[in-house]
């Protein structure tokens, strides 16, 4: 088959193109600033790559280039986004509504199947099971990411091509080692925290956090690459379906003992003004960002993905979290002592 990737540079991107290419696809790798595309454990992907930016039309390309590429290519798995929570509404529209948009146009203009990854907190800030049915809220997100990847669903869903989406939770380091072959989003939040410089976090009774192993979402997507026509017009929620609770999450980074456990504060007696200065520039400018999932009760559904891919993901509970810390030290992101 042969495939191109959008976002193929990225964290998620590089390895689902490795795992591509290593069941002898023809993989074509989009990129734009950063060329270079490895997998999670580091090693380079040896693919196609041709630059193109996916917030323009065409993606910047000429016309003939255009219609070569999409001509020369099966399937698009559309992985290009930002996934960053502090950006004005101008920049994800560019980049996850419009970029979302350019990608169908090329996809329509060589008959390719579309493969979309999304995000499972599409649901926004609701509570109990998330049905991989379940329609689109139209509001109650908790940032910008979070709506403007449910906008561009919408896109995906209103198209005449044939798709599918998968959505992954919360992507951290691979199952069985904790690696994790760059360190940002929600690694930069868990750092200040662990390291004691944010010391409060507002987090509701009984939240939970769903964190996903790379490696198990990696996975999932190129299977699905490979079983888009049962696949076609459903969703794949690829997340851990075992919810970890907050206070399992706080209490792994509590068990080292050069790490800070946090307090967790009742949001409604949590005023970030109260804090002292060093630690309010902190939470507001990377841990605030991440609030929110401390207080909601997402249940994922992946029964798609267990019907259709036949697979599930494995144990993601304590013992998980402390191999994803000892990674972070045992490569110096976090200290040893």
């Amino acid at each position: 088959m042969r495939v191109l990737v959008t976002g193929a540079a990225g964290l998620l991107g590089g390895e689902i193109c490795a795992r591509l290419a290593r069941e002898r696809h023809e993989v074509t790798g989009l990129v734009h600033r950063n060329r270079d595309i490895r997998a999670n454990d580091g090693s380079p992907v040896d693919i196609a790559t041709v630059a193109g930016d996916v917030s323009v039309p065409r993606f910047g390309w000429e016309e003939g280039e255009f219609a070569r590429l999409a001509a020369s290519h099966d399937l698009l798995v559309h992985c290009a986004a930002t996934v960053r929570f502090d950006l004005d509404e101008a920049d994800y529209a560019a980049v996850n509504v419009d970029g979302t948009k350019h990608a169908l146009a090329l996809a329509r203009q060589g008959g390719m199947d579309f493969l979309h990854v999304s995000t499972a907190y599409v649901c926004g800030r609701r509570d109990g099971t998330i049905l991989e049915g379940d329609p689109l809220p139209e509001a109650g997100f908790a940032n910008g990411y979070e709506a403007s990847k449910a906008a561009g669903e919408r896109l995906v869903r209103a198209s005449d091509l044939r798709w599918a989406i998968a959505r992954p939770s919360i992507v951290v380091g691979a199952h069985e080692s904790g690696a994790i072959r760059q360190f940002d989003t929600t690694y930069a939040a868990f750092k200040l925290i662990a390291e004691g410089r944010v010391k409060h976090m507002p987090a509701r009774a009984g939240a939970t956090l769903d964190f996903v192993p790379i490696d198990h979402v990696a996975a999932g997507i190129a299977a699905l690459a490979l079983a888009m026509e049962q696949a076609a017009g459903q969703t794949f929620h690829l997340v851990s379906a075992q919810p970890l609770p907050v206070t399992d999450f706080t209490g792994a980074i509590g068990d080292f003992a050069q790490f800070h456990e946090p307090e967790l504060v009742e949001p409604s007696a949590f005023d970030p003004a109260t804090l002292p200065a060093l630690e309010r520039r902190l939470f507001k400018r990377v841990a605030g960002l991440y609030a929110s999932y401390f207080q909601r009760d997402p249940h994922f559904d992946d029964a798609n993905v267990r019907e259709v891919l036949r697979m599930q993901c494995p144990q993601t509970g304590r013992a998980y979290i402390r191999r994803l810390i000892e990674h972070c030290i045992d490569v110096g992101f976090l200290p040893a002592d």
